[in-house]
């Protein structure tokens, strides 16, 4: 879901830009003098964006001035909505760790990431891990990067992982499932003298 809210978000961003540099580059060459086509909005260079009769068209209509601020402030909304979307953390703050005695306790995500890190970082050939939980608190995913020395199997590393390190907070935390993305990258050799 989330890739899918990313790739939508790039394609708005896109056509908002592609639509701005448009307008934006044809209005700048109309009035560097270039002959626009006969349906553009411009004639020549003189010509204004709106012309007073344009701008007063509709002024004594009683429905025109509330429309015209009804869509602007819809637009306004829309783009903090977007806006805040776009910048809201999706780093969980919380897992919901079930206690069994029908309440709950809350487990900070920052130190269940911690943990989850330093264990994977004492896996075998892993020289550093970093964690992210998204998710619900009751549902929680999370998002490991793993660094790993040159000499390790990926498989061997990824099948450590998943049973150790993931298997442990998910049996701790008491949750159902814990599906996890992994990101492996591998080290590279270091230049060594040899004499």
């Amino acid at each position: 879901m989330r890739a899918v809210l990313r790739v939508v978000n790039r394609v708005l961003i896109g056509l908002v830009g592609l639509v701005l540099l448009v307008i934006g580059g044809s209005v700048l060459a109309v009035g560097l003098g270039l002959d626009p086509p006969s349906w553009w909005i411009h004639d020549s260079k003189h010509d204004v964006l709106l012309s007073d009769a344009e701008r007063t068209r509709w002024r004594d209509d009683g429905w025109w001035w509330p429309v015209v601020i009804a869509v602007l402030a819809v637009l306004v909304l829309l783009a903090l909505w977007w806006l805040t979307s776009v910048l809201r953390r999706h780093r969980l703050a919380e897992v919901l760790v079930d206690t069994g005695d029908g309440e709950g306790a809350l487990l900070r995500g920052r130190a269940l990431e911690s943990v989850l890190a330093s264990e994977a970082t004492g896996l075998e050939g892993v020289q550093r891990a970093r964690v992210h939980l998204t998710g619900r608190r009751r549902t929680p995913e999370t998002l490991v990067r793993l660094r790993l020395e040159p000499h390790v199997d990926p498989g061997t590393a990824l099948n450590e992982l998943t049973t150790q390190a993931l298997g442990h907070a998910r049996n701790s935390a008491g949750l159902a499932s814990l599906p996890a993305e992994v990101r492996l990258r591998g080290g590279k050799h270091g230049a060594e003298r040899v004499s």
